[in-house]
């Protein structure tokens, strides 16, 4: 235990990924299976749609739930949606070269730590907060990982097999 102004203080592990993660601070299930879903959809080959069903079972994400992950991203325009038997959803150009922290804002809206830092509103404790600038830094190192990496970037290195359920895109 480290000591501080003679009181006990419980000393923080360094950061360890096997341990159960209790914290509010993490990425939303739905953000998490759009990131799937992107890169899974970038694998394939270009002129891919693929059902539902099959994106559902291929992200290990419940139906349901993907479904309105995938209107999300489409909204967004990463995405593409057609409805019938050469139906489906595929990945467009833009989705490709979209980076995670861009699909994350598709889902979720910008990202922010701590609601000092919302774009909105200016803080009354910013001037004098000793905590702002840490959690604005931290913010920031965040967001500059999430935007140095892109869903082709994280495709080619995954690429599981094409599903026999792809089906090619035909006008």
């Amino acid at each position: 235990m480290a000591r501080m102004q003679g009181k006990s203080m419980k000393q923080v592990p360094p950061y360890d990924s096997t341990e159960k993660c209790n914290s509010s601070m993490q990425v939303t299930r739905a953000a998490d299976y759009g990131v799937r879903v992107m890169v899974h959809l970038a694998t394939l080959p270009a002129d891919s749609r693929v059902f539902l069903p099959d994106l559902a079972e291929a992200t290990a994400a419940p139906e349901s739930f993907l479904s309105k992950v995938l209107q999300a991203l489409a909204r967004a325009e990463l995405i593409s949606s057609r409805r019938g038997k050469r139906g489906g959803f595929a990945i467009l150009s833009r989705g490709r070269q979209a980076t995670m922290r861009e699909v994350i804002d598709a889902i979720d809206g910008p990202i922010c730590l701590n609601v000092c830092l919302n774009g909105g509103k200016q803080c009354e404790r910013k001037s004098w907060c000793p905590a702002h600038p840490v959690w604005a830094r931290a913010q920031r190192a965040m967001a500059d990982v999430l935007m140095s990496v892109t869903v082709s970037s994280l495709a080619a290195k995954s690429a599981p097999p094409v599903p026999a359920s792809a089906v090619p895109i035909t006008n």
